[in-house]
């Protein structure tokens, strides 16, 4: 029978499910390039279709193919597993398993409770386990995990000072009804808690100001552990605040190595068991993500994404709940976690609206602490509207002009928007990855004038480098080669200098964006232009005006107070600003 999860190949070779394709998708079905799409999965190319973003087109398209086609059903996903409420005898007391409780726990870090229990059968399905804290700001109920030889453990995020009481329920009676009280002490220097959204813009926790200009590198903690320690030194001279990473290992473009382990017991050969997570894995992407807060940077989860040959994009509604709150529980005690639903959400075939509606739910029912959540598109944009988005995470929609929709996507979903993904700065064959570094910081600028922020990446092919292997920034960290991460350093100075830290924008010429903050400051960006001067009618008052050259990162101050007209030099060149900065009279 044919589903979502058909080839496009397997279904072109019956006649009766070609005729259905030629009825709802003619462009792919009859497209001289039909036979690039005869691997990808109806589930993905309905994507790529238009007339079927409209959900119920969509369920007349599958159900149409279900009636046809004399093939054997797919198997079934596997089911759901409730604990085991018999898990220890009745002869195991209510609370014994020993607790090791920390230390007085800085603010905004991670609260652990860690408890011997048992370890029979499989503790990963068979024990539920949770805590609820009471403390001054009221309960908070924090779900725990198995973490692997007989080690459970409950990470919270340290969000008040003060005690911090619990008692714990599980399915396991030795886990069941163990009490005591941790102490939360005042947050460690420099430490400033979870990013928030202000309005437009993010703020964390303690107030200070946060920009995420960020940068992506999706499979960096699947490379060896050379190549990640390469990576981490790379950020800590870099200047993003933010960076996009999967949970999932990738299967793409120049990601053909077998990582190591996975989320899940296996590997590719003998196949993964679902039900027994790899806590190894995992403690290391909790490290990784705990060393990308020390150097200041967000850690932006991509929960779940298509490129893959394991498995893993087609889970099944059960099994993906498990990994989901398996993965939250694991991450949400740390304070510089985002989550991302999905990587290009319409590519993954298992999946429609439904499911991601339903799986965001499970995420904020596991994350009490209310992390920033967002899901990004391929083609067709998310409703970003749903109140549990808390920002926009899109991509590229056009393949030039994507930030210039910025302030239109702000007024359209009343939210922040983060474009994650303009393309990338390199020299590879695909025309997403090799756009200029001038082109890149572009970008950047017409999303950052509009009110909002943009998302860097680099796919430069290694060997033109003179270097071996497909080590490319955008999936496997590394190094970075391009020429945009000084000129993006220069910008968020340059924002950092407004009153509040952020530009929104302003009423703007026809010709050129105005953003800043009203009545205060105004950027104009001039982009391609290369204008040899600008007239200027200034607001009331005195005003200070500034040229600034974004790609050669200078500020050119004119000489005076500027008032009423004004004519500014300019050099004719590509890629230059105007700051106007109103002084006290």
């Amino acid at each position: 029978m044919f589903d979502r999860a058909t080839t496009f190949g397997e279904a072109l070779e019956d006649p009766a499910a070609r005729s259905i394709l030629e009825r709802y998708m003619p462009g792919i079905a009859a497209s001289p390039m039909a036979t690039q799409f005869r691997g990808g999965r109806l589930g993905q190319l309905v994507a790529l279709v238009p007339a079927l973003e409209d959900l119920a087109e969509r369920e007349r398209f599958f159900a149409a193919l279900a009636e046809v086609g004399d093939g054997a059903p797919r198997p079934p996903y596997d089911p759901a597993i409730a604990p085991d409420p018999a898990y220890e005898p009745d002869d195991v007391a209510r609370g014994s398993a020993p607790a090791t409780l920390p230390g007085p726990t800085p603010l905004w870090e991670p609260l652990e409770l860690r408890f011997a229990g048992p370890s029979h059968g499989n503790p990963f399905v068979d024990v539920e386990l949770e805590a609820v804290f009471t403390r001054d700001s009221g309960q908070v109920r924090v779900g725990g995990f198995y973490d692997g030889d007989g080690v459970y453990v409950v990470r919270a995020l340290a969000d008040t000072e003060g005690p911090w009481s619990f008692q714990t329920r599980s399915t396991a009676r030795s886990l069941d009804g163990i009490t005591g009280t941790v102490e939360v002490v005042a947050a460690r220097d420099g430490a400033h808690g979870p990013v928030q959204v202000d309005g437009f813009h993010f703020r964390h926790a303690d107030g200070t100001r946060h920009r995420p200009l960020g940068t992506t590198a999706y499979a960096w903690t699947h490379q060896p552990e050379a190549l990640q320690q390469q990576t981490l030194a790379t950020l800590a001279d870099a200047p993003f605040a933010k960076l996009r990473m999967c949970v999932f290992p990738k299967s793409y473009l120049y990601n053909a190595d077998e990582p190591d382990d996975f989320p899940f017991v296996g590997s590719l050969a003998e196949g993964f068991d679902l039900t027994r997570f790899d806590p190894a894995h995992f403690r290391r992407l909790e490290q990784r993500v705990a060393e990308l807060g020390a150097l200041g940077i967000e850690a932006d989860i991509i929960l779940f994404h298509a490129y893959d040959r394991w498995g893993f994009a087609d889970l099944g509604p059960a099994v993906d709940e498990r990994y989901l709150r398996h993965v939250v529980r694991r991450l949400a005690g740390f304070a510089n976690v985002w989550w991302s639903m999905a990587n290009e959400y319409d590519l993954l075939w298992s999946k429609d609206i439904d499911d991601w509606e339903r799986l965001a739910a499970v995420v904020g029912e596991e994350d009490p602490f209310g992390h920033l959540n967002s899901i990004h598109n391929c083609r067709p944009v998310y409703d970003y509207a749903k109140p549990w988005i808390t920002h926009v995470s899109i991509q590229r929609v056009d393949v030039y002009r994507t930030a210039e929709n910025t302030d239109q996507w702000r007024e359209q979903w009343g939210k922040p928007v983060v474009i994650d993904e303009c393309a990338y700065e390199g020299d590879i064959d695909q025309g997403w990855g090799n756009i200029t570094g001038e082109e890149m910081v572009r970008r950047f600028w017409e999303g950052a004038v509009r009110g909002g922020y943009v998302g860097h990446g680099e796919t430069y092919y290694p060997p033109a480098l003179g270097l071996e292997g497909e080590v490319l920034w955008w999936s496997k960290g590394g190094v970075l080669h391009g020429t945009s991460p000084d000129r993006i350093r220069f910008l968020e100075q340059l924002q950092s200098e407004a009153p509040e830290g952020v530009w929104d924008p302003l009423p703007s010429d026809w010709d050129m964006p105005w953003g800043g903050a009203e009545g205060q400051v105004k950027v104009g960006y001039f982009g391609f232009n290369r204008p040899r001067f600008r007239n200027l009618i200034l607001d009331d008052g005195g005003w200070r005006i500034e040229v600034i050259d974004t790609w050669g990162m200078t500020v050119e101050t004119l000489p005076g107070v500027q008032r009423g007209q004004v004519r500014v030099e300019l050099p004719g060149r590509q890629f230059m600003a105007l700051r106007l900065t109103r002084l006290e009279d």
